[in-house]
């Protein structure tokens, strides 16, 4: 792994920041998150768009080198069911679970609107094509400046630097496994590149329509992450369940200490 400074990006919002388990997250819902992302569009001040859910915190407690990058960064939403539910246990609520694939395709529609332009990088070829193909086809107007895969080894994070810099994005939407995206992100951001970057995970299988998302219902219940483990349960099962009962575990033992 390259040499990373990590920096505490610029907080342009007022509102409020709680930690869970060390992992800061801020007291926003989704509304809220959209309209101060626009702020760092507007004002070119770099941002990386973190999400973090049950697996990221427990990832990030084992990585220090991964939490100092979560902490350091302007915006942090609680992307999971088992967040918001510990933050009230906790006696510190967060308001909203802030789906990312929700949240990246509001900031897509928000960009349609306003013309901000976008750049799609991760996932295999075919994929990431056709999520650029589904995405024009929604939003006609629509700036989509580049696109790239996702399979680079670490050398060529300068030429994805330069192709970037080239190509000068409000958002940069990056479906790479984690924690190379986060590191990735923090690589290029040293670069000088002041887009704003999100990390998506799997998000462009979904609008590609390679995976299915969950129902209506069981987004709405909280039943999202079940329907994902009933489609890939050898990769997330140990996720899930192993690993949403490692972060109750370390819940329970925060608030009795």
């Amino acid at each position: 792994m390259q040499n990373l400074i990590v920096k505490q990006e610029k907080r342009l919002g007022s509102n409020s920041r709680i930690q869970i388990l060390g992992t800061s997250i801020d007291v926003l819902d989704s509304k809220d998150t959209i309209s101060l992302v626009e702020q760092y569009v507007i004002t070119k001040t770099p941002l990386h768009l973190m999400g973090v859910n049950a697996d990221k915190i427990n990832a990030a407690n084992d990585n220090k080198l991964l939490r100092e990058i979560i902490n350091g960064c302007g915006i942090i939403n609680a992307d999971g069911a088992s967040v918001i539910l510990a933050s009230k246990f906790l006696k510190k609520p967060l308001p909203e679970r802030v789906a990312g694939i929700d949240l990246m395709q509001d900031l897509v529609a928000l960009s349609a609107k306003k013309n901000y332009s976008i750049f799609l990088l991760g996932a295999k070829k075919n994929i990431v094509e056709d999520t650029a193909k589904v995405l024009k086809t929604k939003y006609d107007k629509l700036n989509i400046v580049g696109i790239h895969d996702g399979y680079f080894k670490e050398n060529d994070w300068d030429s994805i630097a330069d192709l970037l810099s080239s190509k000068n994005p409000d958002f940069v939407f990056v479906g790479i496994t984690s924690p190379i995206k986060e590191y990735l992100i923090e690589y290029l951001q040293n670069k000088g590149l002041n887009s704003v970057f999100m990390g998506v995970g799997g998000s462009f299988d979904v609008i590609s329509g390679k995976i299915p998302r969950a129902p209506k219902w069981m987004q709405k219940a909280n039943l999202e992450w079940l329907f994902r483990v009933s489609c890939e349960p050898k990769r997330l099962f140990k996720r899930y369940f192993i690993g949403n009962t490692k972060f109750i575990k370390n819940v329970i033992e925060e608030k009795s200490n």
